[in-house]
C-alpha cells in the first residue's frame, strides 16, 4: 500500500523504540493499532515509559546564538572596516585621541543594532507553549491524568468538549466529536470527525479520522491513539519551518539598497584616497605622516558613519507613529519595507472575514428574506425586498432554528469596558443565536429530548414543549430538526405556507435554493418539524419519522470585515495585489474574494487549489502564482512555497493572518502582519507587526507611513550625503593643491555626527506628502537615490565644499592660526547644512515661502540645540583639546553667516531650474503623444 509519508521523525530518535507510523489516517484502526504495538487498553506504564526515552512530547528548543556574535554582526560592513581602519592607523600612529573618537562612532553604531535582535527565539518559543496541556490517557488499562509533554505513540487518549488535543491522534472512537481547527487549516467551521479512514492523499483539512495537537474540541467525545509527538506532529512541522523561514537570512529593500551604496562608496574611498596619496608624495612631497593623516582624512569626511544611526532612528520615529495607528511594530526594519510591499497574501479567517459565522439569508415556501449585520452582535435588520420583514411564517423558521440549537452569544465586557459579543458554542449555531436576538423573538419553552448533531446523520433533533413561538395556545410539543439540507428534505413530505398551512413539498424549488445559495459561497442548513406525540420524550434517528414539514433554510457566512473592503480598494489604487490563501473550500473562497473585491466583479477568478499546488513543480509556480487571485484548500506548506514563489519573481511580499498555520509564512514573508486580539500567540511572536484592532484596514495606513517614512530618510539622505561630499572634496582639493588640511578627521566626525545627524533627524518628522497612498510601490531593486538626486547631491557638495575652502584660505591670508581657520571652516560647514535643511523640506517644490517656518517643531527645538553644541564646540576649552577648535571673534562669523545664504538662494535656483527641466519633459512626451 503507497501511504503519504509527510510526517516528520525527529533526528534524535535514532534506534530507541519509538513505533511511528505515515499515513494512519488512511489506515484502519486494527492496522494503526498493529504498527503501533498498542490495543484499546493502552499501553503498559513500563512500555510507556521506554518509548518516552525516544524523546517527549514536547518541541525543541533551538540553542540561543551566542550574544557576543550577535554584536559582532554589526560590524560586518564594508563602510564600518575602512572607519575601523582609520582608527586603527591613528592609533598606530600615536593619535590616541582621534582613535578613541572613530572608534567610538563605530561601537555607538553596532549597539543601536544589537538592541533590536531576538524575534526568531520568541516566535518558536510561542509554538512550544502550545504542547502545554495535560492529556486523559490509558495505562495498564486505567484512565488516569498525565502531562501531555509524557505521552508517547501508541497511548490511547480521550478527548472531550473544550479540551486541547495534546497530540496528533487517529480516531478510535467518537461522539458527535468536532474540532475547531481554525488555528491549523483557516477553516471557520468546526470539523466533523470519524473514525473511518479516508483517501491517502486527503490534506491535513480532510483528515477526518485524525484529531490534531494544538486544536480545540468544540463539541462531542473521542478517544484515539496517539500516533505522533512533539516534533513529528503538525504543530511540530510548522514549528520547523518556521525555524528554516527564519534562518533564511532577509534584507529588506532599504538594507540591500544601503548595502550597494556602501560598497560603490567604498571603493570610489579607496580609489580617490590612492590617487591623494600619489599626488602628495610625488608632486608635493608631503611627508608620510601627513599624507596618510589627510587620506584617513578624507575616509572618514567620505564615509556617512551618521547614515546607519539615521536610518536606525528615522525607522525607531516611525514604529512609534505607528503604534499610535494600532499598528505594533516588532522588527525595526519592516517599518520601511511595508511602504515597499506590492502584494499582501492574507489570510481568509479571522483577517479579511471576522471568523465569527453570520445569517445572511432566510428562506421560506414562497419567500426570500436578507439579514444584515455581522457576527455574533444582534445589531441589523431582516428584510425583504428592502423593506422590514414580519409574520408568523418567518417567526416560525427562525425559531425552530434557534430552539434546535445549544450555542449561546452574550455581551461581555472585555478591556477598557468595551462591551463584545462573544460565543459559547459551536460557531454555525452561534450564527443561529445571533439570528434569534436580531428577530427579537421569545425562545420560551422546555427541551425534552436531544439527539445531537453526529457527522454519520448530519443533523440534530429535539422535542420542545411550551413554546409559545411555536404553538400560539402555548401548550403542546413540538419535534424540531436541524441540519444538512440533503438530509433533512430527505425526511420532508410538506412545507410551511405562507398561509401557515402545510402544502406539498416543492423539492425542485428548494434543490434551486440550495444550489443557489452555496454557488454564493454560504454554508446552507435546513429546518423541519413535526407535532410530538403524546408522551413522547426521547427522540432517535429511528423515531424522528419521514413525514416531516420543511420550515425554511438559512444561508450562513462568515462575514467580510466592511473597513477590509474599503483597505483593499486603497490597496489597489496604492498599487498594491491582494491575495487571498485559506483552508476553505473553492466556492466559499471564491464567493469571498468577490465580494471583498480582491477581484473585480466582471473578472474572472483565478483559484489555485492545494492539491493542484502540491502537484505543481516550484518553477511553474514561480510563473503562475502573480496571475492566482486565491489559493483554496491549502496548508502551512502550501503557504510558505506561495510566499517564496512571488518573491522569486520580484515581489514584496507581506503575509497576514491569525493562525498557527500562518506563523512560517509570516516569518518567511518580506513583512508578516498578525491579529492582535484573535491572533494566535505563535503568530504574534513570528511577526514583523502585529495589529492591535484586529482589522485589516489599519494595514493600509500601516503602508501609508512606510512609504511617509521612506521619503523621509530620501530627505534625510539628500542632506546628509552634500556634508561627506563637501568634505572629501575640501580635504580632496587641499592635498591636490598642497595646502594645509582645512579640516582635523575628528572635526570632520564632530560635523558627521553631532551636527548632521541633529539636523537630519529633523526631516524625520516631517508629514506625509500629498498623493502618496496614489502612487505604486518603489522598486526595491534600484539605486537609493535617483538621477536627478544624484545631481542635486553633486552640486551642493561643491557647492558646500567650495564655500568652506574660501572661509578656510581667506582666513589663513588673514594671518589666523590654523587652528582658528579650521573652526571658521567648520562653521561654514555646519551654517551651510542648516540654511541646505529648510531646502530639504520641500525636495521639488520651492522652499521660498512661509510654511517653510511651520508644521515641525522638532526642527526649530533641534536647531537651538545645535547652535548651542556649536558654541561649545568653539568656546569650552576641553573641546579645543579633543576636536583641536578654538574661540572665535566677530570677523570669525562673518564668512560662515553669508556663505549660508548664498548656499540657499543658490540650491532654490538649481531646483526652480529642476522643476522647469520637468515641465517641459512632461510637455515634450505629451506632443509627442499625439
Amino acid at each position: 500500500m503507497n501511504l503519504p509519508t509527510d510526517t516528520l521523525t525527529p533526528a534524535d530518535i535514532g534506534s530507541e523504540p519509538d513505533p511511528r507510523i505515515a499515513g494512519a489516517f488512511a489506515l484502519d484502526v486494527t492496522e494503526v493499532m498493529a504498527a503501533l504495538d498498542s490495543s484499546t487498553a493502552g499501553l503498559a506504564k513500563v512500555e510507556a515509559e521506554r518509548r518516552l526515552t525516544a524523546g517527549r512530547n514536547e518541541i525543541p528548543a533551538p540553542k540561543p546564538q551566542p550574544a557576543w556574535r550577535l554584536f559582532l554582526k554589526h560590524f560586518d560592513d564594508v563602510l564600518i572596516y575602512i572607519l575601523l581602519a582609520a582608527g586603527v592607523l591613528k592609533a598606530i600612529m600615536g593619535d590616541w585621541v582621534d582613535a578613541s573618537v572613530v572608534l567610538a562612532v563605530a561601537i555607538i553604531n553596532a549597539i543601536i543594532g544589537f538592541v533590536q535582535e531576538g524575534k526568531a527565539a520568541s516566535a518558536l518559543d510561542a509554538i512550544r507553549g502550545m504542547m502545554t496541556v495535560g492529556a486523559q490517557v490509558q495505562r495498564d488499562g486505567q484512565w488516569e491524568s498525565i502531562d501531555a509533554a509524557e505521552l508517547v505513540p501508541g497511548d490511547i487518549v480521550r478527548v472531550g468538549a473544550g479540551d486541547r488535543v495534546p497530540a496528533d491522534i487517529r480516531l478510535v472512537d467518537e461522539a458527535n466529536l468536532r474540532v475547531d481547527e481554525a488555528a491549523l487549516t483557516g477553516e471557520s467551521v468546526a470539523a466533523e470527525k470519524s473514525s473511518d479512514p479516508v483517501d491517502a492523499d486527503a490534506g491535513v483539512g480532510d483528515r477526518d479520522s485524525m484529531i490534531f495537537s494544538g486544536t480545540i474540541v468544540a463539541a462531542g467525545q473521542g478517544v484515539g491513539v496517539v500516533t505522533e509527538t512533539g516534533a513529528s506532529t503538525q504543530i511540530g512541522r510548522i514549528q520547523s519551518m518556521v525555524a528554516q523561514a527564519g534562518g533564511e537570512s532577509l534584507e529588506t529593500p532599504l538594507g540591500r539598497q544601503l548595502a550597494a551604496f556602501g560598497k560603490l562608496l567604498s571603493i570610489i574611498i579607496l580609489i580617490v584616497a590612492a590617487v591623494q596619496l600619489i599626488v602628495g608624495r610625488l608632486v608635493h612631497d608631503f611627508p608620510r605622516e601627513d599624507l596618510i593623516s589627510a587620506a584617513i582624512g578624507f575616509a572618514v569626511a567620505a564615509i556617512p558613519e551618521g547614515l546607519p544611526a539615521l536610518v536606525t532612528i528615522t525607522l525607531a520615529l516611525g514604529v512609534q507613529q505607528m503604534a499610535r495607528r494600532k499598528a505594533i511594530t516588532r522588527n525595526l526594519p519592516s517599518v520601511e519595507t511595508l511602504g515597499a510591499v506590492t502584494t499582501i497574501c492574507s489570510d481568509k479567517t479571522g483577517t479579511l472575514t471576522k471568523n465569527e459565522m453570520t445569517v445572511r439569508a432566510i428562506e421560506v415556501a414562497g419567500a426570500s428574506y436578507d439579514v444584515s449585520g455581522t457576527g455574533y452582535d444582534p445589531a441589523g435588520a431582516i428584510t425583504i425586498d428592502g423593506a422590514e420583514a414580519v409574520g408568523d411564517q418567518l417567526t416560525e423558521a427562525i425559531a425552530t432554528f434557534a430552539l434546535c440549537n445549544d450555542a449561546i452569544v452574550r455581551e461581555v465586557a472585555v478591556d477598557g469596558g468595551q462591551p463584545r459579543w462573544t460565543l459559547i458554542g459551536e460557531p454555525t449555531e452561534g450564527a443561529v443565536a445571533a439570528l434569534a436576538l436580531k428577530a427579537g423573538i421569545d425562545l420560551a419553552g422546555e427541551r425534552v429530548a436531544t439527539f445531537p448533531f453526529s457527522s454519520e446523520h448530519k443533523y440534530m433533533a429535539v422535542i420542545v414543549r411550551d413554546a409559545p413561538v411555536l404553538t400560539p395556545s402555548g401548550n403542546g410539543a413540538r419535534l424540531l430538526v436541524k441540519g444538512a439540507p440533503d438530509r433533512v428534505l430527505d425526511r420532508c413530505v410538506t412545507q410551511r405556507g405562507a398561509g401557515g398551512a402545510a402544502e406539498p413539498l416543492d423539492a425542485e424549488r428548494w434543490t434551486a435554493v440550495i444550489d443557489h445559495l452555496s454557488g454564493q459561497g454560504l454554508r446552507v442548513l435546513a429546518a423541519a418539524s413535526r407535532p410530538a406525540d403524546q408522551g413522547e420524550d426521547e427522540v432517535s434517528a429511528d423515531t424522528i419519522g419521514t413525514e416531516l414539514t420543511l420550515i425554511g433554510i438559512i444561508g450562513i457566512v462568515d462575514p467580510p470585515r466592511p473597513e477590509a473592503i474599503a483597505a483593499i480598494k486603497t490597496c489597489h489604487e496604492a498599487g498594491i495585489a491582494v491575495k487571498m490563501i485559506t483552508g476553505d473550500h473553492v466556492g466559499t473562497a471564491r464567493a469571498i474574494a468577490e465580494e471583498m473585491g480582491i477581484v473585480g466583479s466582471d473578472d474572472a477568478v483565478q483559484v489555485l487549489t492545494g492539491a493542484e499546488l502540491e502537484a505543481m513543480p516550484q518553477g511553474r509556480l514561480e510563473k503562475l502564482a502573480p496571475q492566482v487571485d486565491v489559493y483554496a484548500r491549502t496548508s502551512p506548506e502550501h503557504k510558505i512555497r506561495i510566499v517564496r514563489a512571488l518573491q522569486a519573481g520580484g515581489q514584496v511580499v507581506s503575509m497576514t493572518g491569525d493562525g498557527v498555520n500562518d506563523a512560517p509564512a509570516l516569518t518567511r514573508a518580506d513583512v508578516g502582519v498578525a491579529m492582535g486580539i484573535k491572533g494566535t500567540e505563535a503568530t504574534k511572536e513570528a511577526a514583523d507587526i502585529v495589529l492591535a484592532d484586529d482589522n485589516f484596514a489599519t494595514i493600509e495606513g500601516a503602508v501609508e507611513e512606510g512609504r511617509r517614512i521612506y521619503d523621509n530618510i530620501l530627505k534625510s539622505v539628500l542632506f546628509l550625503l552634500p556634508t561627506n561630499g563637501a568634505q572629501a572634496l575640501v580635504m580632496l582639493i587641499a592635498v591636490l593643491m598642497g595646502w594645509a588640511l582645512p579640516l582635523d578627521p575628528v572635526q570632520i566626525l564632530w560635523v558627521n555626527m553631532v551636527t548632521a545627524v541633529t539636523l537630519s533627524l529633523t526631516l524625520a518628522y516631517e508629514p506625509a506628502e500629498d498623493g502618496i497612498m496614489a502612487r505604486p510601490p518603489r522598486k526595491v531593486g534600484g539605486s537609493l537615490v535617483d538621477g536627478r538626486a544624484m545631481r542635486q547631491i553633486a552640486f551642493v557638495s561643491v557647492l558646500i565644499g567650495a564655500a568652506t575652502l574660501a572661509a578656510f584660505k581667506l582666513a589663513t591670508d588673514a594671518g589666523l592660526d590654523n587652528a582658528v581657520a579650521q573652526t571658521v571652516a567648520v562653521n561654514t560647514l555646519t551654517f551651510g547644512q542648516v540654511a541646505y535643511l529648510f531646502n530639504c523640506r520641500y525636495r521639488y517644490a520651492s522652499s521660498i515661502r512661509l510654511s517653510v517656518f511651520e508644521g515641525n517643531r522638532v526642527l526649530w527645538i533641534s536647531l537651538g540645540a545645535l547652535i548651542a553644541l556649536q558654541l561649545v564646540f568653539i568656546y569650552f576649552p576641553p573641546m579645543h583639546t579633543l576636536f583641536h577648535s578654538s574661540a572665535l571673534g566677530v570677523r570669525g562669523w562673518v564668512s560662515p553667516l553669508i556663505a549660508a545664504i548664498g548656499i540657499f538662494l543658490a540650491v532654490e535656483v538649481w531646483k526652480a531650474l529642476g522643476r522647469l527641466t520637468q515641465r517641459r519633459s512632461i510637455a515634450s512626451r505629451a506632443t509627442a503623444g499625439s
